[in-house]
């Protein structure tokens, strides 16, 4: 007999692993740029089709709603048909969304395959997380999880940099083509190699032949095995499945502490990127250059890779907390360092590696949070009920420059968001202290 997590803890992480991060990778990489790309391309955006910046808004938060309603709906799919099939649908539907909406020929069309757009990118990344997270070894997992997370950030970022040179010479569409194209070659890609969970196949009780022959491609000890078990480290709730783990007494402020902290980690996150770039044109910056620094920003992600390392050796809700109330303090120094370039640069960019730090750590926060049976669903509506604080980020800054906030009220205000995501985590670290290992589990085999 085999306990699955035991047997990936004392195996290296193989090829095979390997392979598996690589694909989250990719897919987060495509679902930071296609999210992001909206940002970039506005300016060009409001020319072309002659709106204003209030009117922008719901073109801005059109993805986000359609984020927020993939990932509540893909988690529960997750938890019930498995990561695989809803990871592949998510990644084509984005694709096809963003692609087409290249050829969108007025607002409404394009705000509406926004909106399609935002159900692919808020399906796959939660379900990307799940993935990676059950394939991971426990003294690692934290650190694997964020570095397949800086995916998101570094394709921002990217979108940034691609944009600067695409929108001269082949206009804002050119951005939307590149951003749908990249993931329909990548779903080719997952239809022939993306495995299953092991851990999912073990939970739902897969024939006994598909779980020993998914172990054997880490191991080939696993070749010989005849059952498997499982074990978790957080408290099993007993015949439930994955709303209904969420929402138990034993979830409950942990669930609502982790929404609300990453709610307001997206309100400066989208608020920033979404308006950024606009905000310096405003205050004489030339577009291309209020782009490039704007582009700093998601850049700073790279820093959730320390993150994710100090998450393994100390409490890990604690260390986002602390990288949350940093953030507050940097966001409002971007506002105090707009008449000084040089400064502005480092303080954006400072700013961006705090934010995206802890952003880009709430996904392992969660997935190491709820058991197999509901992670899909925890993950997942984390993300989803969290997205709903990207539009609000958005429609706070709009609002805000709709009452002439000067540049730095704007970022005064947008900085409050960070303390309260800081003080919801201290909640969740008292009320859900760490389990200590190995004190609940399911002893009995799962799959035989």
């Amino acid at each position: 007999m085999i306990e699955i997590q035991t047997f990936i803890n004392q195996h290296r992480f193989s090829r095979f692993q390997w392979v598996i991060f690589l694909m989250c990778f990719a897919i987060v990489l495509f679902d930071g740029f296609d999210t992001a790309a909206i940002g970039f391309i506005a300016p060009s955006l409001m020319s072309e089709w002659h709106i204003d910046k209030p009117s922008l808004a719901p073109v801005l938060s059109a993805a986000l709603l359609g984020l927020a309603f993939g990932a509540v709906l893909a988690g529960p799919v997750s938890d019930r048909l498995g990561r695989r099939v809803p990871l592949i649908a998510s990644v084509l539907i984005f694709g096809l969304a963003c692609f087409g909406s290249a050829y969108a020929t007025n607002l409404t069309q394009f705000t509406a395959l926004r909106f399609v757009t935002g159900i692919g990118l808020g399906a796959a990344l939660p379900n990307a997380v799940t993935m990676m997270s059950e394939y991971s070894q426990d003294r690692w997992r934290a650190t694997v999880t964020n570095l397949m997370s800086c995916g998101f950030p570094l394709g921002a970022s990217f979108g940034g940099f691609l944009a600067a040179w695409l929108i001269p010479h082949f206009g804002w569409r050119g951005v939307l083509v590149v951003g749908g194209g990249a993931p329909l070659l990548l779903s080719i890609v997952l239809l022939t190699t993306f495995p299953e969970s092991v851990r999912y196949m073990v939970a739902r009780r897969h024939p006994v032949e598909g779980i020993r022959a998914t172990l054997a491609r880490i191991a080939a000890s696993a070749a010989d095995a005849k059952s498997f078990t499982m074990s978790e480290e957080a408290p099993a709730v007993s015949g439930k499945g994955g709303i209904q783990v969420v929402l138990s007494r034993e979830y409950i402020v942990g669930s609502l502490m982790l929404w609300l902290a990453f709610f307001m980690g997206l309100v400066i996150i989208y608020g920033s990127i979404n308006w950024l770039t606009v905000l310096l044109k405003d205050a004489g910056l030339p577009l291309q250059r209020a782009t490039l620094v704007s582009a700093l920003f998601p850049l700073g992600g790279v820093g959730a890779v320390f993150c994710g390392m100090l998450m393994d050796r100390f409490n890990p809700t604690r260390v986002i907390a602390v990288c949350y109330a940093l953030t507050a303090i940097s966001i409002y120094g971007v506002g105090q360092a707009v008449g000084n370039l040089g400064l502005l640069v480092l303080i954006v960019f400072v700013a961006g590696v705090l934010v995206n730090t802890a952003q880009s750590s709430m996904p392992a926060l969660a997935a190491g949070f709820y058991p197999t049976r509901g992670r899909g669903t925890g993950v997942g509506w984390m993300f989803g009920i969290g997205r709903l604080g990207g539009i609000a980020g958005s429609f706070l800054v709009a609002e805000l420059t709709r009452e002439q906030f000067t540049f730095g009220g704007i970022f005064a205000v947008v900085a409050i968001a960070g303390g309260i995501a800081a003080v919801a985590l201290l909640v969740k670290a008292t009320v859900h202290p760490l389990p200590e290992i190995g004190d609940v589990g399911i002893p009995e085999p799962v799959a035989h």
